[in-house]
């Protein structure tokens, strides 16, 4: 199932995808689906005729798992790290699709990074590995933009991971979904830059929310973006870095510089 947060006038509402590529329509539900569950009501909205909104706005976090693809590490130069390297980025950071990457000032070196992204559904601590479904509300696609020269110049990586839209998020939210061996692609300008699989992972997805489950007090909404595969580089305004993680769909930003 397939949950959209969406604006059709004015105030966001959440709701169910359905249909063929092309032509789906969105079934309004009651409320907010992390709380209420999925009510739908009678209310339908052809999907051309809504604006996506980012999915979910984390209530407290997206938690971020640095260099968990050893492609990616080798590619920056790193080792692949022994133990699990977590960061964390601001709901502040959090954009939907369509919405602009906007470039900040202190930074010249802005990479893009395509990312299977999971939503918790429920407050949970210190989750073993075979209970790790039971706290999984869905999954998205996200892009973890880096400002690569901050990061190589602060000690911690707060402002190089954790700017103003630098969490693109979306189109929606896949409930079910086997993530052994997912195909991530990402395209700069319409041209192919990155290609792997979650198979790829050193860490799966059950093993890094347990992980992290062990580390933080995991609440609804919040996020866990689970590594990047190779071929990340810069953008530039005036581009477009699209996202497709496959059983979920395609993100698409565009980048800005103001």
């Amino acid at each position: 199932m397939r949950i959209a947060r969406f604006v059709v006038d004015s105030d966001p509402l959440y709701g169910v995808v359905e249909g063929e590529s092309g032509s789906e329509v969105i079934t309004v539900i009651n409320g907010d689906p992390f709380f209420n569950g999925v009510e739908r009501t009678h209310v339908k909205h052809k999907l051309e005729d809504v604006r996506l909104l980012a999915p979910i706005i984390p209530r407290s976090k997206v938690v971020g798992v640095g260099r968990n693809f050893a492609e990616h590490a080798a590619e920056l130069g790193n080792e692949v790290p022994q133990q699990p390297l977590l960061f964390l980025k601001p709901n502040t950071s959090v954009i939907g699709p369509g919405d602009p990457i906007v470039l900040p000032e202190f930074s010249d070196e802005v990479s893009f990074e395509a990312e299977l992204c999971v939503v918790i559904g429920r407050i949970c601590k210190d989750v073993p590995e075979e209970r790790v479904d039971d706290v999984i509300f869905g999954y998205t696609c996200g892009n973890d933009l880096t400002a690569r020269d901050v990061q190589k110049t602060d000690l911690q990586w707060a402002r190089a991971k954790g700017f103003d839209t630098s969490a693109p998020l979306g189109p929606w939210i896949e409930t079910e979904l086997d993530t052994e061996d997912l195909a991530i692609k990402g395209w700069l300008n319409g041209e192919l830059r990155q290609d792997g699989s979650t198979s790829q992972m050193i860490r799966g997805v059950r093993e890094i929310v347990s992980i992290v489950s062990r580390a933080f007090t995991l609440l609804p909404g919040d996020v866990i973006m689970t590594g990047t595969p190779a071929g990340v580089d810069l953008v530039s305004a005036g581009d477009r870095y699209d996202v497709e993680i496959e059983g979920i769909g395609r993100l698409s930003n565009p980048v800005v510089r103001r």
